[in-house]
């Protein structure tokens, strides 16, 4: 490889990292607070304080959030080496696109967290049942040792715990709170609920098979969802190839990002490809999609 070939193709790896760092999940943040207590033996969760992060970590808050900008800076970048303002205003315009992933992509991981409180809760008003508690303290016990609730932080996860250590309308209350995305399952906790206060059913013995009908279908959907991760890193797979492609070309000496967006006939095929390219794509991820809602 020529020494310009590969100054020339940097810019455009690095473009490629700041489009991949999307991509790149946080698992520090994304673990519960009970897997942290495990891993460090049960002790108390250790506090990292700001002075004593590293740049990295301080970098990686700051950014988090606003992970959509890296589409601008990519295309700056990239726009910069290659004299043209098209890659530019393509980032620009990807950013209320990436926007709407990333906050899709939060709620998602936001809601199979919740459905796994949910789960947690069943399993934890039945254990306070049996050591002897009254079902509204059992309630509120299971609740404020949840991490965050079934039914998020907010006004819905208040009204339960209010129903529950007044003596309240506890089945509306889970009713209400079985609205949230991903708490559904607190609707048929509310079903055992109020048939043991009118029909007087074991409490305790109708929220465990609720917790293993819950727990089934959980382990379902993760099994799915590993079973199509093959299929979702795959279509990200192929996506990456025409950059791939640009950046071996652009290492070789062909400066194939003059002729795409310099010539009319690159600036065609640049066009063609984006729109084929984003086709192949939605269509790979909405079979997917499928998939994961069947």
């Amino acid at each position: 490889m020529s020494g310009p070939g590969v100054a020339g193709a940097l810019p455009l790896l690095l473009a490629v990292l700041c489009a991949a760092a999307l991509w790149l999940p946080d698992a520090r943040d994304g673990l519960p607070r009970r897997a942290r207590l495990l891993l460090v033996g049960g002790g108390p969760v250790p506090e990292h304080r700001p002075g004593w992060k590293p740049w990295a970590d301080r970098l990686r808050e700051r950014a988090k959030g606003r992970q959509e900008w890296a589409c601008p800076v990519a295309g700056l970048l990239l726009g910069g080496a290659t004299g043209s303002v098209l890659p530019f205003l393509a980032g620009v315009v990807a950013v209320p696109l990436v926007r709407r992933w990333l906050r899709t992509r939060e709620a998602a991981v936001r809601r199979r967290e919740r459905a796994a409180e949910v789960v947690a809760v069943c399993g934890a008003v039945a254990g306070e049942l049996r050591a002897g508690l009254q079902p509204g303290q059992a309630l509120t016990a299971a609740l404020r040792d949840a991490v965050g609730g079934p039914a998020g932080s907010g006004g819905t996860d208040s009204a339960v715990l209010a129903a529950a250590a007044f003596g309240g309308d506890v089945p509306q209350a889970l009713r209400q709170a079985a609205r949230e995305p991903g708490a559904a399952g607190l609707a048929g906790m509310a079903a055992c609920w109020r048939v043991s206060v009118d029909g007087g059913a074991g409490l305790a013995a109708g929220l465990d098979r609720l917790e293993r009908a819950l727990r089934a279908e959980r382990d379902q959907r993760e099994t799915l969802r590993a079973q199509l991760a093959g299929a979702r890193s795959t279509a990200v797979v192929l996506a990456l190839l025409p950059a791939v492609a640009l950046l071996i070309g652009t290492a070789l000496g062909a400066d194939p990002l003059r002729v795409l967006l310099h010539t009319p006939l690159g600036l065609g095929c640049l066009c063609v490809g984006a729109l084929l390219e984003a086709l192949g794509f939605a269509w790979a991820w909405r079979i997917v999609r499928t998939g994961e809602r069947a």
